[in-house]
This record gives C-alpha cells, sequence and structure tokens, in this order.
C-alpha cells in the first residue's frame, strides 16, 4: 500500500481526485469506458468536490456504483447515500454518466434488489474504487467483525454503536436513536476485487483506525486492514489522521 500525507484535507482531496482521475483516464483509453465505486460520508467531500473539477475525462461512459446505503431509509433522508451522491457528483457532472447504480435500502423485496446489484457489478468489472476508513475501521458498512468470506457482492450490517455515533457526531443525525441500526454494504471481497483503489482518510478523529488499518496485523475487527493486501490501493491522509503512525 502507498500511502501520502498533505497538510490539510483540502490538499489530500485534491491529490485523490487526480490520481483517481488518471486511472479513470486510463481505463478509458485502454477499454472505452470505465465502471468506477464512490464512498459517501465527510471523508469525502473534498475529494468528491476536486474530481468535478478534473478534465478531459468523458464521463458519458462511466458507470458509477456506490458502497453503502442505509436499510430502511428514505431517500429524501439528508442522511441518504443515494441523495448525497446523487446532489454532490451525479447531478454536477457537465454529461449524464453511461450508469449509476444505487443502492437502495428501502426496496420492497431487498434480497431482490441486492441481487440486481451484484448482477450489475459482476458484469462491470471495477477500474478505479473510492473509498475511505470508518472511525471503528470499517471498510464500507462492514462493521467488526467484518465478514472476510462470504462472496456476495452486497450484504445487510448490523450497525455496532460506535459506527452509529460517528453518523450522529458528523451531524446526520439529531439523536442517536435516529441512526438506523441496519445498513446494506459492499462486501470487503468485492472492495478488493477493483483494480485501484483511491482510499482517502482526513482528520484527527480517524487516526487510531487509521493506525490499525495500515500497520496492525489483517484482522476483520478492522476490516480497513485488509486493503494491506491489495496490489494498487493509495491512501491519502493529512497531517492529523496520519498522526499516530510509527512510519
Amino acid at each position: 500500500m502507498d500511502v501520502k500525507i498533505y497538510n490539510d484535507k483540502y490538499e489530500l482531496g485534491k491529490n485523490a481526485a487526480k490520481l483517481g482521475a488518471e486511472k479513470i483516464r486510463a481505463a478509458i483509453a485502454a477499454k472505452g469506458y470505465a465502471n468506477v465505486i464512490l464512498a459517501t460520508g465527510a471523508s469525502q467531500f473534498e475529494m468528491l468536490a476536486a474530481l468535478l473539477e478534473e478534465k478531459n475525462i468523458d464521463w458519458s461512459v462511466v458507470k458509477f456504483f456506490h458502497l453503502d446505503e442505509y436499510v430502511g431509509l428514505d431517500i429524501n433522508h439528508p442522511a441518504s447515500f443515494r441523495k448525497y451522491l446523487w446532489e454532490r457528483f451525479i447531478a454536477k457532472l457537465p454529461v449524464p454518466p453511461a450508469a449509476f447504480f444505487p443502492v437502495n435500502g428501502t426496496a420492497k423485496d431487498l434480497p431482490a434488489a441486492l441481487a440486481e446489484l451484484e448482477k450489475n457489478i459482476t458484469e462491470n468489472p471495477i477500474d478505479v474504487a473510492f473509498v475511505g476508513i470508518g472511525e471503528n475501521g470499517h471498510l464500507a458498512f462492514n462493521d467488526p467483525p467484518a465478514d472476510f468470506e462470504t462472496e456476495r457482492a452486497y450484504i445487510v450490517i448490523d450497525l455496532e454503536l460506535r459506527c452509529r455515533q460517528q453518523q450522529l457526531g458528523e451531524g446526520w443525525f439529531p439523536t442517536i436513536d435516529d441512526v438506523p441500526k441496519q445498513a446494506v454494504s459492499m462486501t470487503v471481497k468485492q472492495c478488493m476485487k477493483a483494480a485501484c483503489i483511491i482510499n482517502s482518510v482526513p482528520d484527527l478523529r480517524k487516526a487510531e483506525a487509521v493506525k490499525a488499518a495500515l500497520e496492525g496485523p489483517v484482522t476483520n475487527m478492522c476490516a480497513a486492514s485488509m486493503l494491506q493486501k491489495h496490489p494498487d490501493c493509495t491512501t491519502f491522509l493529512d497531517k492529523d489522521s496520519a498522526s499516530l503512525l510509527s512510519k
């Protein structure tokens, strides 16, 4: 894993977006299209804004997937990740993308919806995955103990309290009782299938998780530690999130 450390989250976001854009352009040049995973949450604000500023990308041949969504949360709720990505990225593209495959956590038949998502992502192998690390070390919503063995692309996760407290602390919900207790998450194995992973992790509150993920053992108690095994993963940190690293 390559690790890059910057002064602040704005510099982090700009450089993460720059590398991701290079990888997207390369995929388009090689195949005529690209398949991309987008992450959400407060840690991705600067990266997504910078990615929109990147030039010479034909977004009309790019298909987008995303990592996760709460179970039962209406798409119009401020914390909806479908809403987040549509408003912060998809709707701001200069041209419509080839496709956007949202995770529908309110589907009447959730297993059928996840099966359809799995079919779509299997048919469209990922070129670039933009991800982050949660305060509890989760990758997507794979809270500890993460399932490292499942071959499914998306599963339903019971969210642990630390994860729900993070969502509350970031201001997405008014009280802890309002934070959903379940979410649909892309699995760790599916995340690892991406040809390239761009991992953006700013802020001091992520420092312990960053240390565990980058310098600790690969363990399902810190799902992001699996990124150590990816052949093309670059982690972008700021001084705060890197503050506990020994190397």
